[in-house]
């Protein structure tokens, strides 16, 4: 099969303009890529030039190399999201009855293709960027690079998946509300959002024009960086645009939520990984514990304020016109906006001009902010059952932050369990890009994270890690229930050092009971890996008084595994000094 191996950006460019290869065949193993994914994730796309089209752009980059030209991007393929005019190509933003034909591509296309870079296609998308999810989408559900259950993230989910998979070195995304950021946490990629106005957004059709920010997806910082020196600049043709500055972060000071204000929704895992994260982080910064109140009523206002009204004013026609044509989910979003008088739309401004006071004051505390990029994930599945409670779950760590005019580049952090993708955010004052990119840089460093999962081509199954302490381990009589249902050895753990252990009076076989206790030990356990569907059987054949819930490792994992109700203590012998099992079973 051909190979989805990432593409590096920098790397790419470097090869074309040395003469060690040429843009044409690069665009040849383009080609190859995208006929290969195309079978299992089509609807990554909305649309994408021919093949001879691309082959011609190639050619044309080719040449100028040829005549001399130093190329910053030469013949780097990338990806647009659908709201991004490319001319030649239609923008719908999702949405067919929206679509039209732009004569001239958008600022930071333009600007790409002086660079060299080669535009493959336009990407799918939560509707007129609306949600933080990738199910919003007439064109199809995306889905994560690394575990098709699962949620890509949006709205800009084709632009990171065509980066996950390796279809392309880099994908412009959008961000409003944590658009550019959750999709590259959940598959583990860089997404950097710019302060607002440093990229040009004339040719992007507005969620929100004042706060919307064009972002991009990539696997490394280096490429990141590439593309923000290409696109950084004023746009005299965009109003909102402003010019690029450098803040410098005077220390290291990281601020963190305060540790009652941090949500993970049960999701233990990601609490694990963020921890995992400060503590890489503490090893050359110092780490503040803030009170982000102000942040999370802000990140309110979005989606609870007037800032509605201006996702409705950018798709009022239709929204009057043609409403059946627009996402049920996100018209019931955007028609609220429609109730909200202008009395309100200016006490929410007043109201963020607080917050924002407030926002200014923190960074007198400290240079940077460190937060989970989101604190959890939700299969495809979960998100069609409850759309919009579970999107805002999603936004608790980033929709304050273009309110606040910040910067934010979100970074890999580690992967769950399931292969989905966990990421922290840097965020900071407007212009501290490039010192926000340093320190990601820093942190990664340091982190030494392992490559991300391998991609789920649909050959993977969720699969769930179940920790047995007794009957079930190897060689013991139960193992059979676990061999059975074809379970996969993880490995030999110990539990974190608050569990008891007992033996179970007359059980037969012979079983025991761990106990979560305060003043307990460490006991010797196995972890086996089962499919969804064998875990639930083996799950139904677990007799009471023990059940299955959740067990913490030495390390600091969770997973699930065998737990008892208060009976299975009657006349049982307390044997946690002995370990585990097996030493229990020996000593008899």
């Amino acid at each position: 099969m051909t190979d989805l191996s990432r593409l590096s950006a920098s790397a790419i460019a470097a090869s074309v303009n040395s003469g060690e290869t040429t843009a044409l065949a690069v665009i040849e193993g383009t080609l190859a890529r995208l006929a290969a994914y195309d079978a299992h994730q089509p609807q990554v796309w909305i649309s994408r030039f021919e093949a001879d089209a691309l082959r011609a752009a190639a050619r044309a980059v080719d040449a100028r190399v040829a005549a001399g030209e130093h190329l910053p991007l030469a013949g780097v393929p990338y990806a647009a999201k659908d709201n991004i005019d490319v001319a030649g190509l239609e923008t719908t933003a999702a949405c067919p009855a929206f679509a039209y034909r732009p004569e001239r591509s958008a600022t930071v296309i333009e600007q790409l293709e002086a660079a060299g870079a080669i535009c493959v296609g336009k990407t799918n998308l939560d509707q007129f960027a609306t949600g933080l999810v990738g199910t919003r989408s007439p064109y199809g559900i995306l889905r994560n690079a690394c575990n098709r259950a699962y949620v890509s993230g949006g709205s800009s989910s084709g632009s990171a998946v065509a980066v996950a998979a390796g279809l392309v070195a880099f994908a412009l995304g959008t961000d409003t509300a944590g658009s550019g950021r959750v999709p590259a946490a959940f598959n583990h990629l860089v997404g950097f959002k710019p302060s607002k106005g440093r990229w040009s957004n004339r040719g992007l059709v507005p969620a929100c024009r004042t706060i919307d920010c064009i972002t991009v997806f990539t696997d490394a910082l280096h490429d990141a960086a590439a593309v923000d020196a290409v696109l950084a600049g004023l746009d005299p043709e965009d109003a909102f645009s402003r010019p690029p500055a450098d803040v410098v972060l005077k220390g290291k000071r990281i601020g963190v939520p305060r540790r009652d204000q941090r949500q993970f929704f049960g999701d233990l895992q990601s609490e694990h990984l963020y921890a995992r994260a400060l503590a890489v982080l503490a090893q050359d910064a110092e780490l503040v514990e803030i009170d982000i109140t102000p942040l999370l009523e802000a990140a309110q206002l979005l989606y609870g304020g007037p800032w509605v009204a201006e996702r409705t004013a950018a798709i009022a026609p239709l929204l009057a016109s043609n409403p059946d044509a627009i996402h049920p989910v996100v018209r019931e979003i955007v028609s609220a906006g429609l109730a909200m008088s202008a009395v309100e739309v200016w006490e929410g401004h007043y109201r963020l001009a607080q917050l924002a006071r407030a926002a200014e004051a923190m960074w007198a505390e400290v240079d940077a902010l460190a937060f989970p990029t989101t604190g959890t994930t939700y299969r495809v599945a979960e998100l069609e059952a409850a759309p919009i409670a579970l999107n805002s779950n999603l936004g608790r760590y980033t929709n304050f932050v273009n309110l606040l005019d910040m910067a934010a580049v979100a970074v890999p952090a580690g992967a769950r369990d399931n292969a989905t993708g966990f990421g922290i955010t840097l965020i900071g004052p407007a212009h501290s890009d490039r010192a926000l990119v340093a320190l990601a840089q820093e942190y990664l460093a340091a982190a030494d994270l392992p490559p991300p999962p391998p991609l789920d081509l649909g050959d993977r199954m969720d699969r769930i890690k179940l920790a047995v302490v007794g009957a079930h381990l190897e060689g013991m009589p139960l193992h059979w229930q676990l061999t059975s249902r074809e379970a996969t050895f993880v490995g030999a753990f110990t539990t974190a050092p608050n569990y008891r252990l007992y033996a179970m009076a007359e059980s037969v076989p012979p079983k025991p009971a761990l106990v979560h206790s305060e003043d307990g030990a460490a006991i010797q356990l196995e972890v086996y890996e089962l499919g969804l569907a064998e875990f639930g059987s083996f799950v139904a054949e677990v007799p009471p008084p023990l059940a299955i819930g959740t067990v913490q490792l030495a390390d600091g994992t969770s997973v699930k595994g065998f737990v008892a109700e208060p009976r299975a203590l009657t006349g049982a012998e307390d044997i946690t000094h002995l370990g585990g099992w097996r030493a229990y079973i020996a000593s008899r």
